[in-house]
């Protein structure tokens, strides 16, 4: 089943029956080349380091660079894209409040990189969560081109649907073919891995994935770019990150130092500033309705 592409314009509800039904969908052209080229610039520094994985699941010829909402002003705005934003929200809230930025990471596969073992990212919390819970929605934007020789990710489309023991068959498995500035998105349940690179050249990706924000998040967020740095960032962005409350009492915090009552047990928008909260309760009875499991 070949990976199907769409333009920036598609509306989001033909997006959604697609990845309802194959569970990976790439969209086309989103980032023109000046900010392809400003996204480079902002991640070299960081990828000119020694950090190739260990292991073969991290890749011995790959490197990963992460706090990426600290490091690059471009990839905080891939991260606020309003078309992702709109997917993920109406993808991951039947199952959630609202959502969180789950991860950030661009990774460069280098040549003679060999494939990732297939897997899917919903085992990061240990398969506990219910398959009927979509953990996650997950996107790639290719920097570089992305080809089937230098290392495009591997994808079994439908395998979301399948017996989690069921292994795909080769003609099965399809590799996220995109030009530099596209973006292929997938869920959490889907079959995947990193492609092999038989190239002279670096793949380069960056990965922004979304999960419901009542998960643990792979990357924290808190140390991956601290208060120091995020009353810099827009309260949007603050607030996708985990820099407010996930629900009536989810996220609150209290500050250790304070001595007069004004950071107690409050929401970690007030640390910027921010009163609004949007899951203010007025009544006992509208906590606890709020907080049983929704039909």
């Amino acid at each position: 089943m070949a990976i199907q592409h769409v333009n920036p314009d598609t509306d989001i509800d033909v997006i959604l029956d697609i990845i309802e039904r194959d569970a990976a969908v790439v969209i086309d052209n989103v980032i023109n080349k000046k900010d392809l080229n400003d996204i480079k610039n902002e991640l070299s520094p960081y990828l000119k380091n020694d950090i190739e994985g260990d292991n073969e699941f991290t890749g011995f010829q790959t490197k990963r660079v992460g706090a990426l909402m600290a490091r690059s002003p471009k990839c905080r705005e891939l991260a606020l894209n309003p078309t992702i934003n709109a997917l993920s929200a109406k993808f991951l809230e039947p199952h959630c409040d609202g959502y969180q930025l789950h991860f950030t990471s661009a990774i460069s596969i280098g040549p003679n990189e060999t494939p990732q073992i297939l897997h899917r990212d919903r085992g990061v919390w240990g398969g506990y969560v219910p398959r009927k819970i979509e953990t996650q929605f997950s996107t790639v934007w290719a920097i570089t081109d992305f080809t089937k020789e230098n290392g495009a990710t591997q994808v079994v489309p439908g395998s979301h649907k399948w017996d989690k023991e069921r292994m795909p068959l080769d003609e099965e498995i399809e590799n996220a073919e995109m030009r530099a500035g596209s973006v292929f998105i997938y869920t959490g349940s889907v079959m995947h891995g990193g492609g092999a690179n038989q190239t002279s050249k670096n793949r380069l990706g960056v990965f922004l994935h979304y999960a419901p924000n009542w998960l643990r998040q792979e990357e924290n967020q808190y140390l991956s770019c601290p208060p120091s740095i995020a009353k810099d960032l827009k309260p949007e962005l603050r607030d996708l990150m985990g820099y407010s409350q996930g629900g009536y009492v989810l996220g609150f915090f209290t500050d250790p130092t304070d001595t007069e009552g004004k950071f107690e047990s409050v929401s970690p928008k007030k640390l910027f500033g921010e009163d609004h909260d949007q899951y203010r309760i007025q009544t006992s009875e509208e906590l606890v309705s709020s907080s049983s499991k929704k039909s």
